[in-house]
């Protein structure tokens, strides 16, 4: 929480003054699609990011009323950035693993052109990934199945 949440917070606060007094400005927060839809072993990651989904929404309906800047939360899934590699914590047969899934992956490349894009609509949220579109799709039609689909997908992943 105090990296995840308040690191979030307290940087959104830090910046806020500086960006209204701008014409145009936008304060962009990003999540993780843990935040959508809980994940095995992962409940105080989740729990993080969903206080990062529901804070920047807020700020998204106290801004929008009162200023000009723009809001957005981005709920990534999967992104090639290496970072189980980088963080120190892979395991042994992690390089294996990321190659069976590197394709299905999002660039970081592309992650950023989708972060811009969504900057220059407007939008409040971004879902990138076709995880993270089928996550928060399945969550909201069906929330009770989700989770358990979710579940058995990580499962199958990690084997």
């Amino acid at each position: 929480m105090a990296v995840n949440f308040w690191g979030v917070v307290n940087m959104s606060l830090a910046f806020l003054p500086l960006l209204r007094e701008r014409p145009a400005s936008c304060l962009i927060n990003i999540s993780s699609m843990g935040a959508l839809s809980p994940v095995p072993g992962q409940s105080v990651y989740g729990a993080s990011k969903a206080a990062v989904k529901l804070f920047t929404e807020g700020l998204y309906l106290e801004l929008r009323r009162q200023t000009s800047v723009a809001v957005s939360v981005v709920f990534p899934g999967g992104v090639g950035t290496e970072i189980a590699q980088n963080s120190g914590s892979a395991m042994p047969d992690m390089d294996a693993k990321a190659a069976k899934l590197a394709d299905r992956l999002t660039t970081p490349g592309k992650a950023a052109e989708i972060i811009l894009k969504t900057v220059r609509s407007g939008a409040p949220r971004v879902r990138i990934g076709t995880d993270a579109r089928w996550v928060d799709r399945f969550t909201r039609l069906a929330p009770r199945r989700a989770p358990e689909a979710v579940a058995a997908l990580m499962a199958k992943m990690i084997k």
